[in-house]
């Protein structure tokens, strides 16, 4: 069953095929499986949904705890625990750390992407009682850095710390909401919003009001000007929203600039 519904913004559209137009258009399929970033000029890697609220929790806390509680720890190659994912966040921010980095909303500390079990040493494969690490993966808005730190989960130090520039892991939670609310206070949200009320018969003026998935954008030389040149030394990501119970929401044409708080639209 098709439902059409004519607005001056153009043609909202549940079912399979995606109109061509300047506003975002609804579908009833996974956009994210068919939606390459290379489509206009960039690549992409595949993000978490909004429905891993796990990756919510993306600031670096006010306060680093010097000596963490252990918690409920987990053995050899188990998964972390909750208590050991806790543990490992809060010795890998210290102080210093904390106070010269920021994260995806401006404010002090490193916005946290990923922290996962570390592989062990060559020298530890056969050894039952080796220690556990894990790698935690921060992005450091400030100055467009991805930082990983190995935590040594026995002893409760950093045993590693890597920078790399000019990488861009797949994004988190805290990093699509923020992208999705910056979308929507630009003018080029107003499709958007519009194919929302569509879908609901509602005012979108939250993304708790969608489930988000994100794909990292990044520019080909000469391809985009303007605000969207430096995505790939900035962050930028392209949002595939989806109406909850409902359909997706076809966003693909923008692309949101998280470094610079900007909002730029995919042309040729």
């Amino acid at each position: 069953m098709r439902r059409t519904v004519h607005r001056h913004l153009g043609k909202v559209v549940a079912g399979t095929a995606i109109a061509v137009a300047g506003t975002a258009v609804m579908v009833a399929v996974t956009l994210p499986g068919t939606a390459g970033a290379d489509e206009s000029g960039g690549t992409g890697k595949a993000a978490g949904s909004a429905q891993q609220a796990a990756d919510g929790q993306g600031a670096a806390p006010g306060v680093v705890q010097q000596a963490p509680a252990e918690g409920e720890k987990g053995k050899g190659r188990d998964p972390l625990t909750d208590d050991e994912t806790k543990r490992v966040e809060q010795i890998a921010v210290n102080q210093q750390f904390l106070n010269s980095s920021e994260n995806v909303d401006g404010k002090r500390g490193p916005q946290r992407l990923d922290v996962e079990l570390a592989d062990p040493e060559a020298s530890e494969l056969d050894n039952p009682n080796a220690p556990r690490r894990a790698d935690v993966t921060f992005y450091d808005y400030k100055d467009d850095t991805v930082v990983t730190k190995t935590v040594n989960l026995d002893t409760g130090k950093v045993e590693q710390t890597g920078t790399q520039h000019g990488v861009q892991p797949p994004a988190s939670h805290a990093e699509n909401v923020e992208a999705a609310e910056l979308l929507l206070a630009d003018p080029l949200g107003a499709g958007l919003k519009a194919d929302y009320k569509d879908a609901t018969g509602n005012e979108l003026t939250s993304p708790d009001q969608l489930l988000l998935t994100a794909m990292v954008y990044k520019a080909t030389p000469g391809r985009q000007s303007g605000v969207l040149d430096q995505c790939g030394e900035h962050r930028c990501v392209r949002l595939f929203p989806k109406v909850k119970n409902g359909p997706w929401i076809d966003a693909r044409d923008f692309v949101i600039d998280l470094s610079a708080r900007k909002v730029g639209k995919l042309t040729g």
